[in-house]
């Protein structure tokens, strides 16, 4: 559900529609603000240490008990990396270093337009365990994913990409 604007945020007058920068877009007529709704940004990790993955049970909906890489939006002050370091410390207790972007994708919840930027990362420290918004904190073997539990699609396309790269 896409949240409505009715009255301007800068000055409290309401709002009008209007075609600006290529879209119908609520505008105050009063003060001139516009307002652009701007998508939300998630990251995520796929660690892989030699034949196995990192993977976090779900503590929260969407897929709630569903397994997942460790993943979160970035908050307005965060920079991405940043961002998924802060993460992964909070679900999973480990510290990791922060590696390239693997893909990225549309985030899968109709409810928070946005876009998801996978990123690779290792662990460098810390003591595994379940925090935050995660219930469980597992390493799986490559060959022992629970395919039938897997949260969401990206997920599921990372992890045939490791299994078919070992």
């Amino acid at each position: 559900m896409m949240e409505e604007y009715n009255f301007c945020p800068r000055c409290g007058k309401p709002l009008s529609i209007k075609h600006l920068f290529g879209a119908e877009r609520p505008y105050c007529p009063h003060c001139g603000y516009i307002v652009f709704r701007d998508p939300k940004l998630a990251v995520g990790a796929l660690i892989v240490d030699e034949d196995r993955v990192l993977l976090v049970r779900r503590g929260v909906i969407p897929r709630k008990t569903f397994w997942a890489m460790p993943s979160g939006f970035v908050e307005y002050d965060e920079q991405p990396r940043p961002a998924l370091a802060r993460e992964l410390r909070e679900e999973t207790g480990l510290e990791a270093e922060i590696g390239r972007v693997l893909e990225v994708y549309p985030i899968s919840d109709p409810n928070k337009k946005g876009v998801f930027l996978l990123f690779e990362a290792r662990v460098t420290g810390g003591d595994m365990q379940a925090g935050d918004d995660a219930m469980d904190v597992r390493w799986f073997p490559i060959d022992a994913i629970p395919w039938d539990e897997v949260a969401f699609p990206q997920l599921r396309e990372a992890l045939s990409m490791v299994e078919r790269a070992l």
